[in-house]
């Protein structure tokens, strides 16, 4: 598997100004006695709000994942918001379940992109193949707006009761279905609710994967060893996360911006002495409801406010921690 050509190189010019955001750089051009006293302050917070864990000088990062997971549903699905039902065999799939999903494609992640571009935001997308193929048009968008195209399995399936074999076939067959559609080949993995069998990373390494996020261990990317050589994991989250907290039925979209500011300032304050990440997830179907971007819009506006707060792709968390020797290792989780 190759790595995508546009993300491989260098950051463009409007990337890099994006990183740079809100980021205190250049420390060393400021000095309190030679200006006044009210600018010598400023320095004095724009130095203290930089850090030496990420690029840039940046100190904290945020890390947004859209699950873009509507169409790609198994026909007979019953993880939806209505009561289970028995279908007769005449009827090969639930119509309001269905409908139910296709407010992530018809109206969610229109709306969620719309929200990206107003605050400079990347994002990555993780892509069940079958909800690229059958919504190509949408999956070119993302890419064409600059987001990375990450993988999540051509289906929702069981991926650790599969042999070695046939989840060869099934990560071939997802990569394939997003390159199809968004001529990104992708370079991180997601798999259905986190849960990977013995063989998964051992593949993915095999098949040129960079990263998966299937592990919410610690709130930093770090490095496992794998085939004899190193691999990212770019922590995903349950805590920050729209489909258990809000499609859960426990919390309201208020509720939801208010735990994302605590965790925001907690990590915020502990990224002054170690490198720190947030995690966010947003699904297309929840996160997507005017109401959620309403909350999703007031946490962006408010982590703007504090100075040297990054958002970046989780490919671009990936490549740095590969390169940065102040990167933990760990071994995997059994």
């Amino acid at each position: 598997m190759n790595s995508d050509p546009q993300s491989a190189g260098p950051l463009d010019p409007a990337r890099r100004r994006l990183l740079h955001a809100g980021t205190a750089l250049g420390a060393g051009l400021f000095a309190a006695g030679s200006m006044p006293a009210a600018q010598a302050v400023e320095a004095t917070a724009a130095r203290s709000a930089s850090g030496p864990y990420w690029p840039d000088g940046i100190r904290l990062v945020v890390s947004i994942s859209m699950q873009f997971e509507a169409g790609g549903q198994p026909p007979r699905d019953t993880d939806s918001p209505f009561p289970p039902v028995a279908l007769p065999d005449n009827m090969p799939s639930d119509p309001a379940a269905n409908s139910w999903f296709a407010y992530g494609y018809r109206e969610g992640i229109p709306r969620l992109l719309d929200l990206w571009d107003r605050h400079g935001v990347k994002v990555s997308s993780h892509m069940i193949g079958e909800a690229a193929r059958r919504h190509p048009e949408l999956a070119r968008e993302i890419v064409a707006r600059g987001h990375e195209a990450s993988g999540h399995g051509p289906r929702w399936s069981s991926q650790y009761a599969m042999s070695r074999d046939e989840e060869r076939r099934f990560l071939l067959e997802g990569a394939a279905l997003i390159e199809t559609a968004t001529g990104q080949r992708p370079l991180g993995y997601n798999c259905n609710w986190l849960r990977r069998g013995p063989n998964t990373l051992s593949l993915l390494q095999e098949l040129g994967y960079l990263y998966h996020i299937d592990d919410v261990s610690r709130d930093e990317p770090f490095i496992e060893t794998v085939n004899g050589g190193d691999f990212v994991v770019v922590p995903y989250t349950l805590r920050n996360n729209d489909i258990v907290l809000v499609e859960g039925r426990h919390y309201t979209p208020g509720q939801f911006f208010d735990q994302l500011k605590l965790e925001f300032d907690q990590l915020y304050e502990e990224a002054g002495t170690r490198r720190r990440m947030m995690s966010v997830s947003a699904h297309d179907r929840i996160s997507g409801t005017p109401q959620m971007v309403r909350a999703w819009d007031a946490f962006l506006r408010y982590a703007k406010q504090r100075p040297g707060v990054a958002f970046l792709r989780k490919d671009e968390i990936a490549r740095y921690a590969l390169q940065s020797p102040q990167t933990l290792r760990e071994v995997e989780t059994i």
